[in-house]
C-alpha cells in the first residue's frame, strides 16, 4: 500500500504547490498547519486535501513526512515527535531534489523574478506538451506521465543545492536575505555552486556582472539587450496593452514576440524563456503563440478595479523589485499618479538596504509606508523603525495603519501599488473596503 504524504506546514507557498502537484499525480496527500487563514489553503481545500491542526498524533508509520523549512524541533510538536521517536523526514528541497530526477527538469533561479519567470515558462510549456510544475506563488500542477518539470529554484539557505536539473535560467544575482547571506560574494558563491549542477544548458542575464563570472560544466547562454549576449531582445515597443519585441540568437532571428505584461524586467524574463525553449528544441511559433496568453502569477502585478480605482498588488520586497513594479505601472498607466504603499519585510533587510529602499521608492509620485513586518525568524531589537525609511524618501512618506488608510483618498487619477511580502494585503483590503463604501455622486 502506498504511503500518504504528510506535509508539516502545508500552507507555505512552496509546500502547498508541491502538495497539489503530488495530489494531481494520484498520490495520497494530507498536511498540517496553524489555524490562521492563508491564501494558499483555498486551492488545497478545493482539491479535497485535509489540513489538520499541528498535533503529534499526525505522525504515524503510515505517512511519509515532508517538513516545511520554518518548522523545527523547538517550535513544532510534529517535528519534535519525529526526531524523538526516529521517524525520518525530508525537507521540501530535499524531497524535490530526488523527485525531479524522473523528468527533464527546468529550473528558474535568481534573486528577483523567479516566480514570474517560472510562471511564464510553465505556462508556455504546458500548452505545448504535458508538463508538471511548481511555482512559488503557491500553484502547482502534476501530470502523471509528464516528461517535463518546471520549478522555482530558491537560493535562500542554499536550498537549491539538492537540485540537478537539465536546464536552468538565472535572472540575476543581488544581495538579499541578509539574515542568512553575509555579503554579495556569499550570494555569488551559492549561485556559482548551483550552476555547476546544471546538466544541459544555463541561461544567464548577460548584463549582470556577477552572472558573467559564473562557471559551469553545462553550456552557458547569455540573454539580454546587449550585443555581447547570445539571445538578444531588440526593437522593443512598450505599450499600454503589453510589450512587443524581437529576439535573435547570434545571427538568427527567432521572431517578433508579444507579451501582455509590463516593465523591462518582463521582457527579459520572456527572453530567458524563449532562449531555454529554443535550445531545448521547441518551435518558436508555438512559444510565441502561448506567450500571448500569459495572465501572470499570483501577487505579481495583480490588478483590481474598485469603484473605478486601480489597485495593484505585488510581492515586491527588495529595492530592485520595487523599481521594476513602479516601471511596469508607469508603462501601463502613463497618465496617472503612481502611489506606492510599501511594507518593509524583516528588520534585517530593512537595516541592510535602507538607502536603496528610499531610492527605489522615490521613483513613485507619492509614498505611504506600513509598519515593518518582522519574520518568525527574528525579533525587533529596536535598531530600525519604519519612520527611519520615511525620513530618507525625498518626496516625504506618510506612515499609515491598517485601521486608517483614508489618507490614500487624497489622490485623484492615481494608481495604488501595494508592495510587500508580509501582511500588506490587510492594508489593501482596508483600502478596498473604504473604496467600496464610497458612494459616487454625479459630478
Amino acid at each position: 500500500m502506498s504511503k500518504t504524504y504528510h506535509f508539516i506546514g502545508i500552507k507555505g507557498s512552496g509546500m502547498s504547490a508541491l502538495a497539489l502537484m503530488l495530489h494531481q499525480m494520484g498520490k495520497k496527500v494530507q498536511g498540517s498547519d496553524v489555524e490562521k487563514y492563508y491564501f494558499t489553503q483555498r486551492d488545497l481545500e478545493q482539491a479535497g486535501i485535509i489540513i489538520f491542526p499541528f498535533d503529534e498524533k499526525n505522525i504515524t508509520d503510515d505517512v511519509e513526512i515532508i517538513a516545511g523549512n520554518a518548522f523545527h524541533e523547538h517550535n513544532n510538536v510534529e517535528i519534535a515527535k519525529a526526531i524523538k521517536e526516529g521517524y525520518s523526514f525530508k525537507r521540501y528541497h530535499e524531497f524535490l531534489g530526488e523527485f525531479m530526477s524522473q523528468f527533464t527538469s527546468l529550473g528558474v533561479a535568481g534573486a528577483h523574478g523567479k516566480t514570474s519567470t517560472t510562471g511564464l515558462l510553465s505556462h508556455v510549456l504546458k500548452n505545448i506538451t504535458d508538463t508538471s510544475y511548481l511555482i512559488g506563488d503557491g500553484t502547482g500542477r502534476g501530470i502523471q506521465d509528464s516528461q517535463y518539470f518546471v520549478f522555482e529554484s530558491d537560493e535562500y539557505e542554499r536550498h537549491f543545492m539538492p537540485y540537478h536539473p537539465e536546464y536552468s535560467i538565472v535572472t540575476n544575482i543581488d544581495f538579499d536575505h541578509p539574515d542568512y547571506f553575509t555579503s554579495i560574494n556569499d550570494v555569488f558563491n551559492a549561485f556559482n555552486d548551483y550552476a555547476k549542477q546544471i546538466k544541459k544548458g544555463l541561461f544567464l542575464y548577460g548584463e549582470d556582472k556577477y552572472l558573467r563570472k559564473i562557471t559551469s560544466n553545462a553550456p552557458i547562454y547569455y540573454y539580454g539587450f546587449e550585443e555581447n549576449d547570445d539571445f538578444i531582445a531588440y526593437d522593443l515597443t512598450r505599450e499600454t496593452n503589453g510589450s512587443h519585441f524581437k529576439v535573435r540568437y547570434r545571427e538568427k532571428e527567432l521572431g517578433l514576440f508579444y507579451l501582455p505584461a509590463f516593465g523591462l524586467h518582463n521582457i527579459l524574463n520572456a527572453t530567458a524563456v524563449i532562449a531555454n525553449l529554443y535550445i531545448a528544441g521547441f518551435e518558436m511559433d508555438q512559444v510565441n503563440q502561448h506567450l500571448q496568453t500569459f495572465t501572470g502569477v499570483k501577487r505579481r502585478f495583480t490588478e483590481k478595479i474598485i469603484n473605478q480605482v486601480v489597485v495593484i498588488d505585488d510581492f515586491a520586497h527588495h529595492p530592485t523589485e520595487i523599481r521594476a513594479t513602479i516601471d511596469a505601472a508607469r508603462q501601463k498607466y502613463p497618465t496617472k499618479e503612481i502611489v506606492a504603499i510599501f511594507q518593509p519585510h524583516t528588520f534585517t533587510r530593512t537595516i541592510a538596504l535602507l538607502d536603496e529602499f528610499a531610492e527605489s521608492l522615490n521613483e513613485a509620485d507619492s509614498v505611504y509606508l506600513a509598519q515593518i513586518y518582522g519574520s518568525a525568524r527574528e525579533t525587533d531589537n529596536g535598531k530600525v523603525k519604519v519612520e527611519d525609511l520615511a525620513d530618507k524618501i525625498e518626496k516625504g512618506a506618510k506612515v499609515i495603519t491598517v485601521e486608517n488608510v483614508s489618507p490614500l483618498l487624497d489622490h485623484d487619477n492615481a494608481v495604488f501599488v501595494f508592495m510587500g511580502a508580509g501582511d500588506i494585503q490587510l492594508y489593501e483590503y482596508s483600502f478596498e473596503q473604504l473604496l467600496s463604501s464610497l458612494t459616487h455622486t454625479n459630478q
